[in-house]
């Protein structure tokens, strides 16, 4: 036995920390101001929805959208509703019991008692509820956000209509505000309710809520994405390509599906993507927290006896896991901020990229302020750290997390606005015929992969320089990173929402024909605009995926450690040691190679699937369209209607 320190590492679950009266205000403050974000997502949504709604058959059109969203959600969410009770049977029956400490025996004196704290039944009861929890939360998320969008584009629509740029620009992305609070909101709530109830034993919790956050995204993402893509496909196909008619002509039986497609695609996926991505990150940087201040030596608790120093953990360990629920508080602060600071100015010349941009600026920087007072005022540099200045690192990978967050968006505007060199390049390859412009697109969208992982590697390379050599310390300042990155969620998510309720807007103004001049010039801005803000946010949900993917392995390590060790009776550093072989992958071991290759695989398995999927449903669809086409001739000349309640259900089965 080590004379100097004896490190007693916990059975899963179980982490030794203490909860000071600043820690309780930290998760008090937390709870406070999620409670106001939801509070003000309540009072932008009523704001949007006293707008004026524009036209009769503005308002017709609109309708027909909304039915068939509603449609899609009551379909997914049936579905989902049968898969989710198996699967918390599946949580349930994987817990397991909670004990505190193993028993250590000095100089046959019992110094710390491995008593149970949570039964497996109580751990299966609390996990499983944190799993419904957290599905409960990310639905809600996808619905109302939803909910929202297919009513705030007719208004923003009415806005255009009436040559008022600054108030159609303020309805689209308040609507989208409204999304990014509840996605930030509810999952800051969630998480800090959790840690509030169960303290020491939160991370075990915290599993179930990231989990049902993780599965309604999958549900959500996936399903949306194959309606969008086949009612997309599908209507150019038939509409554009074969009848000859313009995008979004009312004539179209497969117009309204592709506008319903936007938002359960791109409305109510990706914000419950970004929620699980949020829920997930913050869930990995609480779980590696404690353990990442005590490898480092920090602010932990001796007990001396017989002339032995017991390291229990404790002191003030429990601010790894504070610092990071406390700059996702400041983050979403400044995302209210944010979001009000979208606005037009005559500066921007109507640039609706302008105006949003500058809000999530603002939120950023106000983002970086907030976590540099929290590192340097609250963690700093105490004593007793075996690595110097613990607080500024801190503070270095937050920041490296939002400069990568804006990498990834300034890498997609890039490539996909409109006044870039790619974009250009597209539509001068469009001269030659559709392969040159199929090709030019493909080679150009791989290209911007490239930089985007070269993005992400510069960042985890950074978080990972950070932390001076020690592991632990190492893979938590990687979870930072996402923190930083996701800690502006709420305006993160109000820009994704952009995006199809001005793409909406301006498919209803098309459908009504009733914009002319200056009107049709602010819907078109803003469209485009719209189809940026998508592709922006998607880069920067999948950067932030992988940055959640690491924290996850690093959090699954750590817990292995903890749970397969009786009595560690090695010091921290030596610890340490054992964490870093056991996320050391060789890659010349053959099993380890042949599992890399089946990983590898599995993305292409996926995306097979994902496109037969979206192919197979665009193929029902155009013969849906095609049908009436046939048998209903009068809706070319407008004598006749076409059916898009039948096209929609194609799409939602």
């Amino acid at each position: 036995m080590d004379q100097m320190t004896q490190v007693l590492a916990a059975e899963g679950g179980y982490q030794a920390f203490t909860l000071t009266s600043t820690e309780w205000g930290w998760l008090i403050f937390a709870a406070a101001v999620a409670v106001i974000a939801l509070i003000l997502g309540v009072v932008l949504m009523r704001g949007v929805l006293k707008q004026e709604q524009g036209t009769d058959k503005m308002q017709e059109i609109a309708g027909a959208i909304q039915e068939g969203a509603l449609a899609y959600l009551k379909r997914q969410f049936r579905t989902i509703g049968i898969i989710v009770i198996p699967l918390a049977v599946v949580v349930f029956l994987t817990s397991t019991a909670i004990n505190k400490m193993p028993v250590l025996e000095v100089g046959g004196k019992s110094v710390i008692g491995g008593e149970e704290v949570m039964s497996f039944l109580q751990s299966g009861i609390f996990r499983t509820a944190a799993f419904i929890m957290g599905c409960l939360f990310s639905a809600a998320i996808g619905f109302l956000g939803m909910w929202l969008a297919v009513r705030g584009n007719v208004r923003t629509a009415a806005a255009a209509r009436r040559s008022d740029f600054n108030a159609a620009l303020k309805v689209a992305f308040r609507t989208g505000g409204v999304a990014g609070l509840l996605t930030a909101g509810l999952g800051l709530l969630g998480t800090v309710v959790i840690v509030m109830l169960f303290q020491n034993t939160s991370t075990s919790i915290l599993i179930g809520f990231g989990f049902g956050g993780s599965l309604l995204a999958l549900f959500l993402r996936v399903g949306g994405g194959i309606f969008t893509k086949a009612a997309d496909v599908g209507a150019d196909l038939v509409g554009k390509v074969e009848a000859g008619i313009p995008e979004d002509d009312p004539r179209n039986p497969a117009t309204i599906a592709d506008n319903v497609g936007d938002n359960v695609g791109d409305c109510a996926g990706m914000a419950a993507d970004l929620f699980e991505s949020f829920a997930v990150t913050l869930v990995a940087s609480i779980i590696l927290g404690v353990s990442a201040f005590q490898a480092i030596g920090l602010g932990v608790d001796k007990l001396e006896l017989d002339g032995v120093t017991i390291i229990s953990g404790g002191g003030v360990a429990v601010k790894g896991l504070i610092f990071p629920l406390a700059v996702v508080t400041i983050g979403l602060v400044a995302s209210m901020i944010g979001i009000f600071v979208v606005k037009g100015r005559p500066s921007d010349g109507n640039d609706a990229l302008k105006a949003i941009n500058r809000g999530i600026y603002t939120a950023q920087i106000i983002a970086i302020i907030g976590a540099g007072l929290v590192a340097f005022l609250y963690i700093g540099n105490p004593k007793g750290s075996t690595i110097s200045h613990p607080g500024a690192r801190l503070f270095g990978a937050i920041v490296v997390g939002v400069i990568l967050g804006f990498a990834a968006s300034k890498i997609t505007q890039y490539f996909t606005s409109t006044k870039t060199k790619p974009v250009k390049d597209i539509a001068k390859a469009a001269r030659t015929g559709p392969a040159t412009t199929v090709l030019e697109g493909i080679s150009l969208g791989l290209e911007s992969a490239v930089w985007a992982l070269v993005a992400i590697a510069v960042a985890i390379g950074a978080a990972l320089g950070l932390g001076g050599g020690n592991v632990a310390f190492s893979l938590y300042l990687v979870a930072l990173t996402g923190i930083g990155m996701l800690a502006t969620t709420g305006i993160i998510v109000a820009e994704d929402t952009f995006g199809p309720v001005a793409d909406n807007a301006a498919g209803i103004a098309e459908m009504a024909g009733e914009f002319e001049g200056e009107p049709e010039r602010i819907m078109v801005g803003l469209d485009a605009v719209g189809n940026t803000t998508k592709a922006v946010t998607k880069g920067f949900a999948i950067g932030s995926a992988v940055i959640a993917a690491v924290a996850l392995f690093a959090s699954y390590a750590e817990t292995i450690v903890r749970a397969t060790t009786d009595v560690v009776q090695v010091a921290y550093a030596e610890l340490d040691g054992t964490l870093a072989s056991l996320v050391s992958i060789n890659v010349a071991d053959p099993k380890t190679f042949i599992g890399l290759l089946i990983g590898g695989s599995v993305a292409f398995l996926f995306s097979s699937l994902a496109i037969r999927a979206a192919s197979r449903t665009a193929g029902t669809l155009v013969e849906e369209v095609r049908r009436q086409f046939r048998e209903k001739p009068g809706i070319m000349d407008y004598t006749e209607r076409p059916d898009h309640g039948a096209v929609i259900d194609i799409c939602t089965r």
